[in-house]
């Protein structure tokens, strides 16, 4: 059975302050899919970012593309196993240089907070209890 994938493509300002920016959140870049204008960063088996130099995501489309830190084009969210997970992915973005970003969502049965990368892109980190989830 095929197992859908999704590649998430971001430009970047600095491959290699973005890349070790995702190494210090715990995410290595894959260096078979990786070159000077792109680094291959898989999150799961089956969430990849794509960080791509300004030039290389220009040859993907012709729209402009936006500042990031300024204008939003996207808001990414990732689930964690629990709220420590949450906490603890926030953390290490800021300690790595990124932004912790609005207020921590506490709703009891799920929690979330987010935080901006170094180029201003918006990632949601979200816990929910399995069981609220069911129903």
């Amino acid at each position: 059975m095929h197992q859908q994938m999704i590649f998430v493509n971001l430009a970047t300002n600095d491959l290699d302050a973005a890349r070790k920016f995702f190494a210090e959140l715990g995410f290595a870049a894959d260096d078979n899919f990786s070159d000077d204008t792109t680094a291959a960063i898989p999150l799961s088996d089956t969430i990849n970012v794509m960080l791509h130099t300004h030039r290389k995501y220009a040859e993907f489309t012709k729209k402009r593309i936006v500042d990031s830190t300024s204008s939003s084009e996207v808001l990414l969210a990732l689930s964690a196993a629990g709220r420590e997970e949450v906490d603890a992915l926030v953390e290490k973005a800021v300690a790595a240089g990124g932004s912790a970003t609005g207020e921590p969502q506490d709703h009891g049965f799920m929690y979330g907070r987010a935080f901006d990368d170094l180029d201003g892109h918006t990632w949601e980190v979200m816990w929910m209890d399995p069981t609220a989830a069911q129903g």
